[in-house]
């Protein structure tokens, strides 16, 4: 599998977690699953059958189907029970439970959240206080889980204040800056959507059509139309506010039918942060380091070497005007 498809494997694969690790925080509508359109019925469903043997309906009047049919019906009810489970173990399937470890990551992921709305200090003696004393050895895990799903679900990354471990900070990942940063209620960056956004746009070649979009956001059960606890609406939110605040370009795709649209990189998006930063938090999820991903990687080099050599070419003109000869203005009389 190339290395581009496994990082959006394992990138949803994180997102299901964040979101089983998040779903205590009081959005129980964005953390219900969404059910199968009514009136469709499933492969193997024992009703996909009904109304579909008229022949088998009609023989039911004959005298040899009248014989038949106490095995028959025993017959229908053995193949009904075996499609009843196929559908279960088929399109019922529910993910397993998350592990404790997980569970655990969630209330500290709760209490985070408390502490950066209330900003009040993150210090770890408080977080120990929130486990029994077996998980205390488990702790730098749980720590761990916690902090990737602040990172990945609200774009906030937890940082040591001192060397010695013992206090923390949340700082946003996009070091953006204070001018209209979108807060929800929590006091949340909505921004924290942002990072994620640009992920995706970088592995769709710079360009993610809204189709995709919706399909990353629908893995944090973030749907279109409907409200989220953190980010409110987020069709507002990412084809308005963030347009606005000049983070994302929403547009239509060119001679395209049916009629859709496609985000893509802003100036602010540009000047804040770049395509390394982004790979840096793509292979934070994939647990790896962005050489890793060649081809994404040249790319950013190569941003990295033409934002360099621009920077380069601003301070050189400064210089070059100091060294010019001065001329001294002409005089009006000697021109006579």
């Amino acid at each position: 599998m190339p290395r581009g498809q496994k990082s959006k494997r394992r990138g949803r694969e994180k997102c299901h977690q964040a979101r089983m690790e998040t779903k205590d925080l009081g959005d129980a509508q964005a953390a219900a699953s969404p059910t199968p359109t009514s009136g469709s019925t499933p492969p193997g469903s024992p009703t996909a059958g009904v109304g579909q043997n008229p022949q088998g309906a009609a023989a039911t009047s004959s005298p040899v189907a009248g014989a038949s049919r106490p095995r028959s019906k025993a017959r229908a009810r053995r193949q009904a029970m075996q499609r009843r489970k196929s559908s279960q173990a088929s399109t019922s399937a529910k993910p397993a439970p998350p592990d404790p470890l997980t569970k655990k990551a969630g209330v500290l992921i709760h209490f985070l959240l408390q502490k950066f709305k209330i900003k009040q200090p993150i210090r770890k003696i408080d977080m120990l206080k929130l486990f029994h004393k077996r998980f205390k050895t488990r702790f730098p895990e749980i720590l761990r889980r916690a902090a990737e799903c602040m990172e990945l679900a609200f774009g906030l990354e937890l940082k040591e204040v001192k060397l010695n471990g013992h206090s923390y900070t949340l700082v946003s990942n996009l070091g953006l800056t204070n001018d209209g940063v979108l807060s929800s209620s929590w006091g949340l960056p909505k921004n924290g959507l942002l990072m994620p956004l640009l992920s995706v746009i970088f592995l769709n070649g710079n360009r993610a059509s809204e189709a995709d979009v919706w399909e990353f956001l629908n893995i944090l059960d973030i749907y279109d139309g409907k409200q989220h606890v953190i980010f409110g609406d987020p069709r507002k939110l990412i084809t308005e506010k963030l347009v606005q605040q000049n983070y994302l370009v929403y547009r239509q795709i060119p001679d395209s039918d049916p009629l859709s649209y496609e985000f893509l990189w802003a100036p602010r998006a540009h000047a804040e942060t770049n395509k390394m930063k982004v790979l840096e938090f793509l292979t934070k999820i994939d647990s790896t380091i962005p050489s890793a991903f060649p081809f994404y990687y040249a790319e950013a080099l190569r941003e990295e070497e033409e934002r360099s050599r621009g920077r380069s070419l601003v301070r050189s003109r400064p210089a070059a005007t100091a060294n010019q000869p001065k001329v001294p203005p002409s005089n009006p009389s000697n021109a006579q």
